[in-house]
């Protein structure tokens, strides 16, 4: 862990650019910006302890709406200049921005493997459901039979599951929110930001032009109390006005009237975590939002900080010439 600093007060304002924002009008984007904006400014830190970086799409924008140092970086590989600069800066406060095309298609070997790795940084994956940049094209996680310019007769695809792609990449945190709930919001990305590790943080934000209302029917305003289900620990999980409650049984979960429900939330239950991670609507009553699994482990900066540390006490400095000429070597004359 990084030495503690003195807490700076700072307003959403300080994290706000002079560049216009360039994004749909009505774009998910924009409150997903106003809300990180508004919690990094509850944390105490400097506006120079933070780095966004981003690849490619609508999302990748981010960095250049932030008043921190940040790096637009190309298609998918977010991951990889995020490890680079966290394991050089381990003190540096690293953010990934990324969309669901950029990430879960030519990323998704790369966000694979920083899931897995524990890379302390939060990940926010926006999911529009569509390649929204390139004007509406249907992306990894856009639901079979999804009618678009490249799929006009309806997609054949299979979709991706962030949730469960996330925990069987053995992600040590996954959370889910709603662009247009901010109060929920704030609180998953405390729960990310707090968490040690990778923190992936699926957003559902909604595509005004090309996917618009895509998860209205569990995740608007007026269909959120009734289908979404916000997982809190310790708590049922309850949904419909607290009138129903999801109940784990035998090994899934089932719409139970909610004083009938049993079980409580537990993040650190692996089994339900992906039971809940396969509930979609409308095949599921209600969809499960919030910390759906959370679990402590070693991160990767961590113990490559220490592993350096332990080499250079050892004597074993690691230069590129130990490097190059410490296992069988041989000249050529």
């Amino acid at each position: 862990m990084p030495e503690t600093q003195p807490l700076v007060t700072l307003k959403k304002k300080d994290f706000q650019t002079d560049n216009d924002v360039r994004w749909c009008p009505g774009c998910g984007d924009y409150a997903i910006l106003a809300t990180v904006q508004k919690y990094l400014a509850t944390t105490g830190k400097k506006k120079e302890d933070f780095v966004f970086v981003s690849g490619i799409g609508c999302a990748a924008r981010f960095p250049y709406y932030m008043n921190t140092y940040g790096f637009h970086t190309i298609h998918g590989r977010a991951p990889s200049i995020a490890t680079g600069l966290k394991v050089a800066k381990p003190e540096l406060d690293v953010w990934i921005i990324s969309g669901d095309g950029d990430s879960l298609s030519i990323g998704g070997n790369h966000l694979l493997h920083i899931l897995r790795r524990n890379l302390n940084v939060v990940i926010l994956l926006f999911n529009n459901q569509i390649y929204g940049l390139t004007k509406g094209q249907y992306s990894p996680s856009s639901e079979q039979g999804k009618v678009t310019k490249s799929t006009p007769r309806g997609s054949i695809d299979h979709p991706v599951n962030p949730a469960a792609f996330a925990l069987g990449a053995g992600a040590s945190f996954y959370a889910r929110t709603i662009d247009t709930h901010a109060k929920h919001m704030l609180e998953v990305l405390k729960a990310a930001h707090e968490h040690e590790g990778t923190a992936l943080v699926e957003i559902l934000q909604n595509c005004v032009v090309f996917n618009n209302a895509a998860f209205d029917d569990y995740a608007s305003r007026t269909t959120r109390d009734e289908r979404a289900v916000f997982c809190q620990p310790g708590q049922p999980l309850g949904f419909a006005k607290g009138e129903r409650a999801l109940d784990f049984r035998k090994g899934r979960f089932k719409a139970v009237a909610h004083e009938d429900a049993t079980y409580v939330h537990e993040p650190s239950n692996a089994a339900a975590a992906y039971a809940l991670a396969q509930l979609r609507y409308p095949v599921a009553d209600a969809v499960p939002m919030g910390v759906l699994y959370q679990e402590q482990r070693a991160t990767y900066d961590g113990l490559f900080v220490q592993d350096t540390k332990d080499a250079k006490s050892a004597g074993k400095e690691p230069t590129l010439h130990n490097l190059l000429h410490r296992g069988d070597v041989w000249e050529v004359k």
